[in-house]
């Protein structure tokens, strides 16, 4: 291990705060067993999630093993949520060889996960403020936010990588400013560092970046300060960290609710969770050590199931993305202006072919499908039209969602001071471990703290300690960037036109790209459905997404409704809402047929896909066709 990467653990380790009652913290990074060398543990982890035949467990396999978790026998770890902190736990858990069971009321990632700026930031922000204002604590945010950038891109490739983010400067101030600060940061990333930083000539900048403006209102664009942060498919990612938990033995199940509490007898401590099967509408108990509460914005309705005078401790915060054509930025470069006029950040990055724009940063009400207000869109546009050449239009949006960022609070806390940008671990009730706050980029070390946190207050008997810092998600081993050309040579789309002919079409290298990115090293599996079950054809004209992949989800992915394909298991939803719309009776026929669906149950997915797509603000008067703007 190098000399910095020891700095950067030694000022993680830490606790930072400590209140009276509850057994409340606020936890910074613990020592990985990886720091040993991986052992044999580890070894045979790897080689069961990368077995090219291994399936996840059926979904019914799941509840029976949930619903087998009884009073005499029960598991070591239920977690509640199943967005990137709850899979996160799951995946940590399960890996020390504790007997873990894992329920989401809706799908993986459905809520904040799925909804994110898609970026894995290295905490360049906390450096600022950890130069001017001597902050010790921020420098150790940006140490903690490095390791992790770095382990998640390498723990799932496929899905991960390196993106060039430019800023833009006005003045030679500007330019000297960012470019110090960035190489400041070069030099504090040391080993985890992604690229150099570098400085941008205008005239390079426009090269680089054509739509960006040289000319504004009483200014010229003097150059621009590139620097490189992390990208990810965030919804992909969150499924692939429960599907590897499954492979690695945890019980994982979506659309299963917590309904209410098991107590023990005196009633001073939960012993388990009443579930509900919202797709059956079947109730279970299913008993537990221990009670990992990873539900982000609604982890304070779960503490109120179990103590109702518990006081609150998510302050909910509304992040607003905007989805636009291709032709607002280059394929591989990003734009971040670090303060705008009104002291925002706001970013425009190319995320699946298509370009990605946000954010606010409001007060918002917690529900379970956030809708972005008309206000917030037209700021996006707004501010971003000051920093472009071309004409920013209301009518180009091709899909606009909000998230909600959980931000935490100590709930011993007098006023609103104590929000935190770092993750809180708390167990408030005994036996109910909560985990929230943190960001999708510390996923990792928030779950290993709460496994640590629920190990103790469990007093449970894990074989080893966290594995999870250098263990391949499932798809991302075997995988490399030139992974497509083997699947654009070797297979082809059959597919069916609408009189019913089967005709080949080529697995051409957009599709072929598409398939290695989403699905790894089983991008094979997906391939060789679209060739051998005559379902090659693309859901949505001017987007890769193949019929093949519906089929492959519904039957290795968990994915259970229309909106899960189209919001979670792939993204059609979250780029281009009318594509999805258009997409959406075909998704419902292929899933019909994997789940044995009747007319019913086909009507209502129909009738939710639509309410779903409803929630995301597009121009109901753009036209499209082949992804294309006329």
């Amino acid at each position: 291990m190098t000399a910095t990467t020891r700095l950067s653990r030694r000022l993680g380790a830490a606790a930072i705060a400590a209140a009276s009652g509850g057994a409340f913290f606020l936890y910074q990074p613990t020592l990985s067993a990886n720091d040993s060398g991986p052992g044999s543990q580890l070894a045979a982890l790897r080689q069961k999630i990368t077995d090219p035949n291994a399936l996840v467990p059926a979904r019914a396999v799941q509840e029976s093993a949930l619903i087998g978790a009884s009073a005499a026998n029960p598991l070591d770890v239920l977690v509640i949520g199943g967005g990137a902190t709850g899979c996160g736990v799951a995946l940590d858990a399960v890996t020390r060889g504790l007997r873990v069971g894992l329920v989401e009321r809706e799908d993986f990632s459905s809520g904040t996960s799925s909804r994110s700026t898609k970026l894995i930031h290295g905490g360049v922000r906390y450096l600022e403020k950890a130069v001017f204002n001597l902050d010790y604590g921020q420098l150790k945010l940006v140490f903690h936010a490095l390791e992790e950038r770095k382990q998640i891109i390498e723990n799932a490739p496929h899905l991960c990588h390196a993106l060039p983010c430019m800023t833009p400067c006005f003045d030679w101030f500007e330019v000297v400013y960012y470019w110090m600060g960035l190489k400041m940061y070069d030099l504090v990333a040391g080993p985890r560092l992604l690229h150099l930083s570098r400085y941008y000539s205008a005239q390079e900048s426009s090269e680089l970046f054509p739509t960006l403006a040289r000319k504004g209102k009483d200014r010229n664009l003097k150059g621009t300060v590139v620097y490189y942060d992390g990208q990810m498919n965030d919804s992909r990612l969150n499924v692939g960290l429960a599907c590897t938990a499954a492979l690695a033995g945890a019980a994982v199940l979506n659309h299963a609710e917590v309904i209410s509490f098991l107590k023990d007898e005196v009633g001073e401590r939960i012993i388990g969770a009443r579930i509900r099967n919202n797709l059956s509408g079947k109730e279970f108990d299913s008993y537990a050590k221990v009670i990992v509460n990873a539900a982000g914005p609604f982890c304070d309705s779960l503490r109120k199931m179990a103590n109702k005078d518990v006081r609150p401790m998510i302050c909910p915060s509304s992040g607003v993305h905007v989805v636009l054509p291709d032709y607002y930025s280059p394929e591989g470069m990003g734009l971040i202006v670090p303060k705008t006029k009104d002291g925002r950040v706001i970013f425009m990055l190319p995320w699946l072919g298509r370009t990605i724009a946000g954010t606010t940063d409001s007060n918002t009400p917690i529900t379970l499908l956030p809708e972005p207000h008309e206000d917030e869109i037209q700021f996006i546009l707004d501010a971003i039209s000051d920093y472009l050449n071309v004409k920013v239009r209301r009518k180009d949006v091709l899909s606009a969602w909000s998230g909600i960022r959980p931000l935490a609070m100590d709930p011993s806390a007098k006023n609103t001071e104590s929000i935190s940008r770092d993750h809180v671990v708390c167990e408030d009730f005994p036996g109910l471990v909560t985990i929230t706050g943190g960001k999708w980029t510390t996923y990792r070390s928030m779950a290993e703290d709460a496994v640590n946190a629920a190990i103790k207050s469990g007093k449970l008997s894990p074989t080893s300690n966290c594995l999870t810092h250098n263990l391949r998600l499932i798809g991302g081993d075997r995988w490399d960037p030139a992974s497509f050309t083997v699947i654009a040579q070797q297979y082809v789309r059959m597919k069916k036109t609408h009189g019913g002919k089967v005709v080949p079409g080529a697995m051409d290298t957009t599709a072929a790209k598409h398939l290695t990115h989403a699905y790894g090293a089983l991008a094979e599996r997906v391939a060789a459905i679209a060739q051998n079950e005559n379902l090659g054809k693309r859901l949505a004209h001017g987007y890769p997404f193949l019929e093949a992949e519906v089929a492959y989800c519904a039957r290795n992915e968990y994915c259970e409704s229309a909106v899960d394909f189209i919001a979670r298991r792939s993204r059609l939803a979250f780029l281009d809402t009318d594509a999805a719309g258009r997409a959406l009776p075909r998704i419902i026929e292929i899933l019909a047929t994997e789940h044995e669906w009747d007319k019913s149950r086909q009507k209502l997915e129909f009738q939710k896909g639509t309410e779903f797509l409803g929630t995301f603000k597009a121009a109901k008067n753009a036209q499209f066709h082949d992804g294309k703007h006329i």
